[in-house]
Formats: C-alpha cells, sequence, structure tokens
C-alpha cells in the first residue's frame, strides 16, 4: 500500500525480536510498513508465526518490555504522533481512548468474576471519568447497539452465563465504548460458529461506517477476508509478501505464497483426492516441483452395501440445571438422535454451538451418561454395557479434541503420552515394542524421530494435533470421534491434518464421526451429513445432495452464512 496523506496508522520499517535466552534472540517481524487509512478496513493476513498478531500488541503497547526488542529505527505513527516514544501514562490513555482491540478469545479476556456491566462500566470510568450511574446508562445503550439481547438483565450477568457470540459482542462494546478512531481485531471470530461469525463480521462493518473508524482486522482466514476489508496485506515470516486492494489481492494475486493460501481451503465446489498444501504448491510454481495436472476429485457417499459399524437410535441426553435453592429443571441437549456410521466412512455433524453436536460425541464415548436410547457397535449396546465390559470398546472408539494445548499432558514427554495407553490396554509385548510402535506412529503422522523425547510446548498447534492423532492411533481404534479437530489451525496446517486423516482412513479403513461448524471442511471429508439444530436432527443426507438441494431452512441459513470471499 502506498503512503498516503489521509493514513490513520502509518508503520514504518517496523522491526521486532525476542529474547530467548542471554545470548540469542529471534527476529518476529522483519521491517515491515504499511498504512491503514482513515475510515477504512485493513485486513492483515497470514499464518500462526506470520508475526501480524505480534505487529498488532505493538501498536498496543502490549509485548513484554523485558523481553522485546524494538530497532529504534522503527516508527508507529497514530494520527501524526509517533507511539513508540511516547511517555507511557501519554500511550496507555491514548490506546484506551483513541485506539481499542477485539482479542480472539473473550473468555480470557473478559474477567470471569465480575459482571459485564462492570467490565464495560470501568472502561467509561477510567477513560471518560463518567460517573457510575451515567456509566451503567452508557454500557446499557452500547450492549443494545451491540445486539445483546435483553440487554436490562444482560448487564448484571457474568461472562460464564453468555454464549460465545455474546462474550465477543461485550468485548466490542468494551472497544468501542470510548468511540476509538481506529480498532484492532484480533481473529475475533476464528471459534465462533458460520452464523455467529457473519453477525459479528456485519456489526463491525456496520460500526465502522456508523462510527467513522478505521479497522485493522487480523485474520488466517481469506474467505472472511473479502466479506469486510477494502485492503490486504498478506504476512508471512515476519514479511509482507503482497499488499493492496482487497478485490485484486484476492482476485488476481500477485505472489505465490498468497495464492497459495487461497488453493489450500476446501471450497463448496470440488473435493480434491488430496488438498493442496503451501509448500508443495510454491515449489510447482517456482518449478522445483512436479507440473500441474488437473487434479481428480473424489467420490462421497454411503452404499446400500456398506457394512455398519456403528448404529445408535434415539439418542438422549438430558442435564439437570439448579433454580433457586431446591429447584432444578432438564435441559435436553440431544433428543432422539439416530444414525449409522459404516466401516471406512465419514459422517459429518454440523450445526451452532449448543446444538448438541459434540454431546453426541461425548456420550458415545460414555464421557456423559445417556438419558435413553441405544448405540449398537458390532450388536453390542455401547450405552447399556457395565463398566468392565465396556473397558475393552475404549480402545476401539476414540477422541480427537479441538484443543490439543489442553489434550496433552504438559509434563508428559510425546514418548509417555504416546506410550501410557499402550501399556493401560496391553498393547505390544514389551516396552521396546512400544517404543518402536510409537516411532512408527510419529513417522505415519508426519513428525520426527527426535520429538519422542520433547514435551507439547515445544510444538505447534498443527504438530501437537498430529500428536493427538497418534495417540489415538497407538488403541489400534476402529472409529475416530473428531471434535472440531481443524477449526483452530491455519488453512496450511488444516490441510495437511485433513489430508492425513484421509490417508489414515484409505488406509485402516477408520470410520469418523466429523464434528465441526466448517461447512467447507465437512463438505471435503464427510461422505453424509447430518444437521443438528437445540439438540435435534433437523437434516441428514449424502454429503453432495444436502450441500446442492438443502430442505431444511436452518440448513440452507448455514450455507448462505458461509463466506465466500469477492464475488
Amino acid at each position: 500500500m502506498n503512503p498516503a496523506d489521509d493514513a490513520l496508522l502509518a508503520v514504518r520499517g517496523l522491526r521486532i525480536a525476542f529474547r530467548v535466552d542471554r545470548h540469542s534472540t529471534v527476529e518476529a517481524v522483519k521491517g515491515i510498513s504499511f498504512d491503514v487509512p482513515r475510515h477504512a478496513t485493513v485486513a492483515l493476513v497470514g499464518e500462526s508465526g506470520s508475526g501480524k498478531s505480534v505487529s498488532s500488541l505493538a501498536v498496543m503497547g502490549l509485548l513484554p518490555a523485558e523481553s522485546t526488542l524494538v530497532d529504534p529505527a522503527s516508527s508507529i505513527r497514530f494520527d501524526g504522533r509517533d507511539v513508540l516514544r511516547l511517555p507511557a501514562g501519554e500511550r496507555r490513555a491514548l490506546c484506551g481512548r483513541e485506539i481499542a482491540m477485539i482479542f480472539q478469545e473473550p473468555m480470557s479476556s473478559l474477567n470471569p468474576v465480575f459482571t459485564v456491566g462492570f467490565q464495560v462500566g470501568e472502561v467509561l470510568r477510567r477513560h471518560m471519568g463518567m460517573s457510575r450511574r451515567q456509566a451503567r446508562a452508557r454500557t446499557l445503550a452500547l450492549l443494545e447497539e451491540v445486539g445483546i439481547p435483553d440487554p436490562a438483565v444482560k448487564i448484571d450477568a457474568y461472562p460464564g452465563q453468555l454464549s460465545g457470540g455474546q462474550q465477543q459482542r461485550v468485548m466490542i462494546a468494551m472497544a468501542i465504548a470510548c468511540e476509538p478512531k481506529l480498532l484492532i481485531a484480533d481473529e475475533p471470530t476464528t471459534a465462533l460458529d458460520v452464523t455467529i461469525q457473519k453477525q459479528i463480521l456485519a456489526l463491525i462493518a456496520r460500526l465502522q461506517r456508523e462510527r467513522g473508524m478505521a479497522v485493522l482486522f487480523i485474520t488466517h482466514d481469506l474467505g472472511l477476508v473479502g466479506e469486510i476489508a477494502d485492503h490486504v496485506i498478506v504476512m508471512r515470516h515476519g514479511e509482507i509478501r503482497e499488499a493492496g486492494p482487497a478485490r485484486q489481492v484476492l482476485g488476481a494475486p500477485r505472489d505465490p505464497y498468497t495464492r497459495a493460501l487461497l488453493h489450500c481451503r476446501p471450497s463448496l465446489d470440488s473435493r480434491p483426492v488430496r488438498l493442496p498444501v503451501i509448500d508443495d504448491y510454491l515449489k510447482r510454481e517456482s518449478g522445483r516441483g512436479p507440473d500441474s495436472e488437473p487434479v481428480p476429485q473424489r467420490t462421497r457417499g454411503y452404499g446400500p452395501d456398506d457394512d455398519i459399524i456403528l448404529d445408535v437410535r434415539n439418542l438422549r441426553k438430558s442435564f439437570w440445571i439448579r433454580e433457586g435453592l431446591f429447584g432444578k429443571r432438564e435441559f435436553q441437549a440431544v433428543k432422539d438422535v439416530s444414525f449409522q456410521l459404516p466401516r471406512g466412512k465419514t459422517l459429518g455433524v454440523v450445526g451452532e454451538s449448543g446444538s448438541g453436536k459434540t454431546t453426541v460425541g461425548l456420550t458415545l464415548l460414555r464421557l456423559h451418561r445417556a438419558t435413553g436410547g441405544s448405540a449398537l457397535f458390532d450388536g453390542r449396546d455401547l450405552l447399556a454395557l457395565p463398566e468392565r465390559a465396556f473397558h475393552p470398546y475404549k480402545r476401539r472408539i476414540q477422541i480427537i479434541f479441538q484443543n490439543p494445548y489442553a489434550s496433552l499432558n504438559p509434563r508428559f514427554t510425546v514418548g509417555q503420552i504416546l506410550l501410557e495407553p499402550m501399556r493401560l490396554h496391553r498393547i505390544g509385548a514389551d516396552d521396546a515394542q512400544r517404543v518402536a510402535m510409537a516411532l512408527e506412529l510419529l513417522a505415519r503422522v508426519g513428525m520426527p524421530a527426535q520429538a519422542f523425547h520433547r514435551y507439547p510446548h515445544e510444538f505447534s498447534g498443527g504438530q501437537r494435533q498430529r500428536i493427538a492423532i497418534a495417540r489415538c492411533l497407538t488403541m489400534q481404534p476402529e472409529i475416530l470421534v473428531c471434535d472440531e479437530s481443524v477449526s483452530a489451525l491455519d488453512v496450511s496446517v488444516q490441510a495437511q491434518v485433513l489430508n492425513l486423516l484421509q490417508d489414515l482412513q484409505d488406509e485402516f479403513a477408520l470410520s469418523y464421526l466429523f464434528i465441526s461448524h466448517d461447512l467447507a471442511v465437512v463438505k471435503y471429508i464427510s461422505d453424509r451429513v447430518m444437521v443438528m439444530q437445540g439438540g435435534a436432527v433437523v437434516e441428514s443426507a449424502d454429503a453432495d445432495e444436502l450441500y446442492r438441494n438443502p430442505r431444511h431452512p436452518y440448513t440452507r441459513s448455514l450455507l448462505s452464512a458461509f463466506p465466500r470471499g469477492v464475488e
């Protein structure tokens, strides 16, 4: 982007490094320059480690001072002032009133022990000098402006009593409370359902227009960019690879890396046998890889002769919620859900948060106790088996959770993580054989043998998810429940993990119950798709038929909310 006189934010030569130890540093941002014009939306796009979030945190002054090295020649000018050279007090006041930020995970940003009204009001009292009564009245208006239902009730609610979309709306209300000139949104929709994601994007766009703000929108999903951005900046390894108007960058990208990002994401229009990954695409573009050939498509769907491995009938799950001192009421999370899963096939389960899709998966694994129904696995009802009789089935049906950071024990090495389930289920004759099996599995999921002796925190999110898959494979399962297992990954890493899951299914005839809110991913990997709303199945059909001819209004609303980029 060319320097412009009307730039609200002008970043020049920004170079940031972090101390690793006394003698070494790692450079995260390598001399980048860009502008954010007044009243415009600029998208900063890139994978994890590209430097996009570090750049935004540098603008806000939120990088840890003790371990961050910013090149003295760098400058970040906001409305004519170089924020890097402002006194600490002035910079805090500036970032409180004129620059605001929405973070990716609202539950990590909102204090769980204070009400929503207190937290929004605190911003107004601190930066606007309002009294408590004035702040409460203004907070009510803000909650209504960002679309919180029943703001007079929700103002006294705690964050844990709100849905994920409502929590993010509260964060937006806090961010716009002081009417900032620049709003920085760092991955604000990554973990949200497609319909909530669309609502949040529309809300940010409306507020930007009505308030005349500039927006710096940070994401790894190029599909979202065309929905909201005027300009796009693509980053990789701390450098800017391409920048320009959104229509040009997304419609006719000049840089091979931008083209690779666009090609890696599954689409609703095709289903290649293998998804392209960035490194392969870049090698082909540079002439170091094989020439591009027509990509064969994979045929999906259930067949009449499929061997049914799991037959679920009228599955029900209720939770009891306390009301008052002695009262309680029943909440039906899963209502008479029935489906069949053939051997070597994938059933995709889609729906918004609260639809019951994850509860179905956890109930099948008996991590929740079913209220009713049956789940026949090779003719035996998993839900009715005594605990002792169910034990052998634990190794045959496994789960890959959404968050590999939380599902891997940080105190165990990768080797210990892989060996422990094999010892518990007596897989392998001895530890020597188990170690050999673990090393073979690491290689199978694309991890080096050296990973065996390292800890989870030493790996990226995509690598941790590969380790989680390897742990499941130690049990030699027949069914894998994939619960949002690729939703938090960059598109390039997502493509690698999806290719891995498909390879494993082709080789071992694994059956997948694939739970996700990402409609493109579900279309790519599923033979059949089941749509859930309010705990019930509202539609179920072969994947191609359901996407081509959705019958239920809810299914149509999900598909219409899918971001399609620049039209």
